[in-house]
């Protein structure tokens, strides 16, 4: 009885938040979003800190990738491999996309920046809905997730090249799991232990995004790196504790 009243609340809040984006007029990308607080260059690299501190996700995710791949210590359904490897995969191209942004900040670079972020929210949510609904409905979205999320991206990116450009399918994409992800883990029960790191992951990325809007305050404040900076890095953290949980955890047992 529980878990019908909770997916009825699930479908509550889509409904509410989808008719919230379509009352909401079109929302351009603000043009002052690109100027960042730090732009220094250093060995020739422009925009130096904001290029590099990208680097802690290439290293998390392809410590996941070698721990799934090659190791085989994650603690997984073997039905969701992909969507894990999607995941960790999508982890390791932000580096090169936010990287590449980072290098000359406009709405053409900004595409390859959030292309593997959308992958990655899209399988982690597809994740978290195999390990607390069920393996066959994590699956199953899996790819209308992707497509959905990937949509988001390139409808803004044509919209924007038409002149009115519209952000509401992609903010949707980025904060629509974060809504949803906290009510699977306290509403269901968990198929593996170490939730926890689940915690961690939203808990940092909640930082992140209060340090990436307090970019220019934190750099004035430390003179050495900016908010946003600092951003990538805590969010590279929250992915790693993430990754450890997967390691570390194991299957619950059913108990009669």
């Amino acid at each position: 009885m529980l878990r019908h009243y909770t997916m009825i609340v699930l479908g509550v809040i889509s409904m509410l938040v989808v008719m919230l984006l379509g009352i909401l007029d079109p929302i351009p990308q603000d043009i002052n979003y690109h100027n960042f607080a730090d732009a220094r260059m250093i060995f020739s690299i422009s925009n130096f800190w904001n290029v590099v501190s990208n680097l802690p996700f290439l290293f998390v995710g392809v410590y996941a990738l070698y721990q799934i791949i090659k190791q085989k210590s994650m603690t997984y359904d073997a039905e969701m491999k992909q969507s894990y490897v999607l995941f960790f995969l999508a982890v390791s191209l932000v580096a090169f996309g936010s990287g590449y942004y980072h290098l000359e900040p406009n709405n053409h670079t900004l595409i390859w920046d959030r292309l593997p972020m959308v992958v990655a929210f899209m399988s982690l949510l597809a994740i978290v809905i195999a390990e607390f609904l069920s393996v066959h409905s994590g699956k199953r979205l899996l790819y209308p997730l992707l497509v959905f999320g990937v949509g988001s991206v390139l409808y803004w990116a044509y919209t924007e090249s038409m002149g009115h450009g519209d952000l509401r399918l992609y903010l949707f994409v980025q904060f629509f799991p974060m809504i949803v992800i906290p009510i699977l883990l306290t509403r269901f029960k968990a198929s593996f232990t170490l939730r926890s790191g689940y915690w961690y992951l939203i808990l940092c990325y909640v930082l992140a995004k209060i340090f990436e809007y307090y970019d220019g305050a934190i750099y004035d404040m430390l003179g050495v790196i900016s908010g946003h900076s600092l951003k990538h890095m805590i969010a590279a953290l929250g992915l790693y504790i993430l990754v450890r949980a997967l390691i570390n955890r194991e299957r619950i047992k059913e108990t009669l």
